[in-house]
């Protein structure tokens, strides 16, 4: 009996996801999830074979809570996204991650993905594999992604420096560069752009 956690946002999803998983024979539900903090507590309390992880669930991602849970447990993680960005492919796969889907996939297919997964193989869709494969590089400095990514939560400039150990002028410079290679108004649109295309 192969073990799941289901993580996703919407509820609706999830439970669909939940009933019709439980029908397969070998495979048995033990925990679900709203949030990526609730996904790693589950799986610390329920210690599954697999999570499978929504990409987008609030307060972080599913690739952090992913990051966590392989951190911590055996488990392997599953991620499964509406928006399925060949960077974002490049940053599961450094996470661990051993399985990447779209949310298009049939409660079938997955369910054989997770067989796959089980048995320690890999399963990335091929569509986004092949796309991954023509990507254009990141425009963005590694110092630019660090404070787009603490801009993200919507932190001020002052609290952006404070975490990035940087000064509030030095972070507006690399804030305004960030915008103006994404063609962004703000920094949380440059940001969520940046989140998107899967560079932080």
């Amino acid at each position: 009996m192969i073990r799941l956690l289901l993580a996703d946002d919407e509820d609706l999803l999830r439970s669909a996801l939940a009933a019709l998983l439980a029908l397969e024979d070998d495979l048995d539900v033990v925990a679900e999830a709203a949030t990526a903090t609730d996904a790693v507590l589950r799986a610390r309390e329920h210690r599954p074979d697999i999570a499978v992880l929504d990409l987008e669930m609030p307060p972080t991602d599913g690739l952090t809570a992913a990051g966590e849970i392989r951190a911590e447990l055996p488990t392997q993680v599953v991620i499964v996204t509406r928006h399925a960005r060949p960077a974002v492919l490049r940053r599961a796969l450094a996470a661990g991650v051993r399985g990447f889907v779209p949310k298009t996939t049939p409660a079938a297919r997955l369910a054989e993905i997770v067989r796959d997964v089980a048995a320690g193989r890999r399963y990335v869709d091929p569509d986004i594999a092949a796309a991954a494969l023509t990507e254009d590089d990141c425009p963005l400095s590694d110092r630019e992604l660090e404070v787009l990514r603490a801009a993200r939560t919507g932190a001020s400039v002052a609290e952006i420096a404070a975490e990035v150990h940087l000064a509030p002028g030095t972070v507006r410079n690399y804030l305004s560069a960030a915008m103006a290679k994404l063609g962004a108004n703000s920094r949380h649109a440059a940001a969520h752009r940046a989140w998107q295309q899967g560079w932080i």
